[in-house]
């Protein structure tokens, strides 16, 4: 049996969409659970698009034109937490969450053309980061995530969920993140400090540049 076409996915979800092209929220699902956070009566899913003609082009398909080829800034990066020869650890100072991290790769890599050393490494620093973010006081879980729509260069999203409030728990997290008051810079830049110092002690490189 061959792998199914794109057309014949979206046919298939078409198929399920009522009068007006929509598909009706399964409230068995992820609106049934407590900690979604929108009123299950008002919500309903947008109707079904068409299906596109191709993917849209990302940032940096062309490794020339990435920012990774870029010439290197004169003034002091600061939004770089951690570093060594191969990765980055970048704060998102706009993130409402006790800490927002962006981990990627210096070189042109996106996940599938990530070389096998490269990999293992990014494996390690994985289990190093989450730890370090999940040793923060006001952070409960860890949560990683990999999209990749926007930019063809390699980059982890890293985020920590704040403590015992469990209705950000789970994928709904950046739902309510959107709607959280601002972190100051300064709560931003103590917590990625502290995470700074276990990647340190753990694996070595270099800490922030504001410092």
């Amino acid at each position: 049996m061959q792998p199914e076409s794109a057309e014949d996915f979206h046919a298939r979800v078409l198929a399920a969409t009522g009068p007006d092209g929509r598909l009706a929220v399964n409230i068995e699902e992820m609106p049934g659970w407590d900690i979604f956070p929108f009123e299950i009566d008002s919500l309903r899913i947008k109707p079904l698009e068409p299906l596109a003609d191709d993917e849209p082009p990302r940032a940096g398909e062309d490794p020339a034109t990435c920012w990774c080829a870029q010439p290197p800034k004169d003034e002091p990066d600061d939004h770089l937490v951690w570093s060594n020869e191969s990765w980055t650890l970048r704060l998102s100072t706009d993130m409402k969450l006790p800490i927002g991290l962006s981990l990627g790769c210096r070189e042109h890599y996106d996940l599938p053309t990530l070389p096998p050393d490269l990999a293992g490494e990014m494996g390690r620093l994985v289990v190093a980061v989450a730890a370090a973010v999940e040793s923060l006081p006001s952070v409960g879980r860890c949560q990683i995530a990999k999209y990749g729509d926007g930019g063809a260069h390699l980059h982890l999203f890293v985020l920590g969920r704040p403590a015992r409030m469990l209705q950000l728990r789970g994928s709904p997290l950046l739902d309510w993140e959107e709607n959280l008051p601002v972190v100051p810079l300064e709560v931003h830049r103590a917590n990625a400090e502290h995470v700074a110092a276990r990647l340190l002690a753990g694996v070595g490189g270099a800490g922030p540049t504001w410092l």
